[in-house]
């Protein structure tokens, strides 16, 4: 028909907002719930909190390890100058040996020291070598405990623990995460809660758009930005200038598969019915949102897809302007 390509029209939309599930996240009872059902709250605005006990101990446990981890760490640092220590009177010990055996080789190059004295003394320079080596590698661990070349690992875990523990604390609190009304609340005092499970409804005010579903061969011609019309059953007699701001690029035509195959689709119709794709229509800006349109409401839309100055978009317009007034009868 003309009009589904000039003027399509639709009467199965509703109304659709940002609707999101508040979850806290951490698991807890509930202590105290700080709203209504149906109450319009503010961002960052208590919802309702958990019994902080539990996430206290948690902080005060991540603290006092922490400061045990400390205690270790400062107990590495001062082993490690022992160590220190150690490896230059090993490093002094190897030097004064080495002069030794060297004074002894000469003495046996000129045939004033035995075979034996010579073998002595390398034997006491082997065992020198082998002392400072030893001495070397319990530095470079005592070092790695210590953690001198740069931050302690087990300082740092201990410490994200801690934050951890310490967010954990902050996330008792629930909060709204922007304007908004909270709904469907079935929340109570001593209701334990696990983390990610959802606790009450949130809708986010100033997000409301409109969805409506038309046939394939009426957006033949509808495009992003075209005017529309749209009337909700909950204020009749009255037409909201809106706007096309997208259609969607695909739906679930209901194929499933079996085996990895797709399975036949049996008709016993004569024709099969339209597809529909949900058309996403806002109002026009200057426009407030009707205080009575809830999410879900009903509303019927018109869009001009070829402008509103032909016989088509005029006629069509009139004839919705009509529908919107026979509303008050049902």
């Amino acid at each position: 028909m003309t009009t589904d390509l000039l003027a399509p029209s639709s009467t199965t939309g509703s109304a659709a907002a940002l609707t999101a599930l508040v979850a806290p996240r951490v698991a807890g009872q509930v202590q105290e719930v700080f709203v209504e059902d149906n109450q319009a709250v503010t961002a960052g605005e208590p919802l309702f909190t958990l019994d902080p006990a539990p996430l206290e101990l948690a902080v005060r446990q991540a603290e006092a390890n922490l400061a045990q981890v400390a205690q270790t760490v400062d107990a590495s640092v001062m082993s490690l100058t022992s160590v220190e220590a150690k490896v230059s009177q090993a490093q002094a010990n190897l030097d004064s040996t080495t002069a030794a055996t060297e004074r002894t080789r000469t003495l046996f190059d000129r045939g004033l020291a035995s075979q034996s004295q010579l073998d002595g003394a390398l034997s006491q320079l082997t065992s020198a070598q082998a002392n400072l080596d030893a001495a070397t590698a319990e530095l470079e661990s005592a070092r790695l405990k210590a953690g001198v070349s740069g931050a302690n690992p087990q300082l740092m875990a201990a410490q994200v623990q801690l934050e951890q523990a310490q967010l954990n604390r902050s996330f008792a609190t629930v909060v709204a995460p922007a304007d908004g009304v909270i709904t469907n609340l079935r929340l109570a005092v001593g209701q334990f809660v696990n983390a990610g499970t959802p606790a009450l409804t949130f809708i986010e005010s100033g997000s409301s758009w409109i969805v409506v579903d038309m046939r394939e061969n009426q957006l033949a011609n509808v495009d992003v930005g075209d005017e529309a019309d749209v009337v909700f059953d909950g204020v009749p007699g009255r037409k909201f200038p809106a706007r096309v701001q997208g259609v969607a690029w695909g739906i679930d035509p209901g194929r499933t598969a079996a085996n990895g195959l797709p399975q036949n689709q049996s008709m016993a119709r004569w024709f099969e019915p339209a597809r529909t794709i949900p058309v996403h229509i806002e109002l026009a800006e200057g426009q407030d949102w009707p205080h009575n349109v809830r999410v879900g409401s009903k509303a019927s839309a018109l869009v001009y897809a070829e402008g509103r100055s032909s016989p088509v978009a005029l006629l069509a317009g009139a004839l919705q302007t009509a529908s919107a007034y026979f509303s008050y009868l049902y």
